[in-house]
C-alpha cells in the first residue's frame, strides 16, 4: 500500500499508483473545503477570525493545491491578519500570495505596508497593483493616501535635516572660537522670567553673535548706577577662591580663559551689592539650594 511507502520512493505497482492519486485528491478536497470553511468563519465576524485563520492555515498544510489558490489562500489570510491588526503576518501573507502569483494581494501588500509606516514598499505595491489593474477605485484611493502620507513624512525628514544641518554648523561656529559646551546646570534658578514671545525674536546666528561679542551696550562704558552696584564671578579651577571678571568682557573672551573653568564648562554668579544677600556671598557663608 502507498501509505507504507518510504518518503521519496516512487510508487511500483498501479496499487501503489492508484493510492497515492487518491491520497492526493483527497488532499486538496481538504484543502479546498477548509479554504471555503475559512471564508465562511470570515463572514461570521471578528468573533471567527482566529478559526478562519486557523482553516487557511490548515490548507496551506496540505501542500495540495495550485499556485493559484495557494495564492488565493495567503490573501485571504492576509485580509484576516489586516482586520486584526497583525500587519505584519498581513504583509508577510501578501508577500507570499505575489511569489505565486504577482496579480494578487497587492492592495492588502500596500495597505500592511502603510499600517507598518513602510511608506516606499507601500508605494511601490499600490503603483504595481494600478499597473495590473487601472480600474481599481479601492487601489487608487489607498495609493493617494500613500503619496499624501509619504509627501508629510519627507517634508518632516527635511526639517530634522535641515535642523541637524544648522546645530552643527552653530557647534563648529563654537568649536572654532576655542569655547567648550557642557549640560546646562541650575535652570530652575535662572529660567525666563518673561513669556515666550514677549521679546523681539532673534535668529540662531544672531543670539550665537550676541552671546560671543557682546551687544552694542557691551563696548560702552556705562554710567548706570546699577551696573555700578553688580560684580560678575567665576570659581577658578582646582580652587576654592573667587575670580572676579569685568562685567564689560565680552563673553568669548572669558570663556577661553582655562582658570576661569570647572570641568570644561564656566560657572558664573551675579551678585547685586545692594542686596542684603551680598555680604554672605563675599563670605562664603551660603550654599546652593537642594
Amino acid at each position: 500500500m502507498a501509505l507504507w511507502m518510504e518518503a521519496g520512493s516512487e510508487p511500483k505497482t498501479e496499487s501503489e499508483i492508484a493510492d497515492l492519486q487518491a491520497i492526493s485528491a483527497l488532499k486538496h478536497s481538504t484543502a479546498l473545503e477548509l479554504k471555503e470553511k475559512g471564508n465562511e468563519y470570515v463572514k461570521m465576524g471578528k468573533k471567527h477570525y482566529s478559526d478562519a485563520i486557523e482553516c487557511y492555515t490548515r490548507a496551506i498544510n496540505q501542500e495540495a493545491l495550485s499556485d493559484s489558490d495557494n495564492s488565493i489562500v495567503y490573501s485571504n489570510r492576509a485580509h484576516v491578519n489586516l482586520l486584526l491588526g497583525n500587519y505584519r503576518r498581513a504583509l508577510t501573507d501578501a508577500q507570499e500570495a505575489i511569489k505565486l502569483c504577482p496579480t494578487n494581494a497587492m492592495y492588502r501588500a500596500a495597505k500592511a505596508s502603510l499600517s507598518l509606516s513602510l511608506l516606499v514598499e507601500a508605494k511601490s505595491f499600490s503603483e504595481n497593483g494600478l499597473k495590473q489593474d487601472p480600474d481599481n477605485e479601492e487601489l487608487k484611493k489607498l495609493a493617494k493616501q500613500i503619496n499624501l502620507v509619504k509627501m508629510e513624512h519627507d517634508k518632516r525628514e527635511a526639517e530634522v535635516s535641515k535642523a541637524l544641518s544648522e546645530a552643527k554648523d552653530l557647534l563648529s561656529a563654537i568649536e572654532d572660537r576655542g569655547l567648550k559646551v557642557g549640560k546646562a546646570m541650575f535652570g530652575e534658578l535662572v529660567g525666563l522670567r518673561k513669556p515666550a514671545g514677549s521679546g523681539v525674536p532673534l535668529s540662531k546666528k544672531k543670539i550665537l553673535h550676541y552671546l560671543l561679542d557682546g551687544t552694542l551696550g557691551a563696548n560702552v562704558e556705562s554710567v548706570d548706577e546699577e551696573k555700578d552696584a553688580i560684580e560678575s564671578h567665576g570659581s577658578g579651577k582646582g580652587s576654592s577662591k573667587w575670580v572676579k571678571v569685568n562685567e564689560k568682557r565680552m563673553l568669548c573672551d572669558v570663556l577661553k580663559e582655562p582658570d576661569f573653568i570647572i570641568s570644561g564648562i564656566p560657572v558664573f554668579y551675579v551678585v547685586s551689592k545692594r542686596s542684603s544677600f551680598y555680604k554672605e556671598f563675599k563670605a562664603g557663608k551660603w550654599s546652593l539650594p537642594p
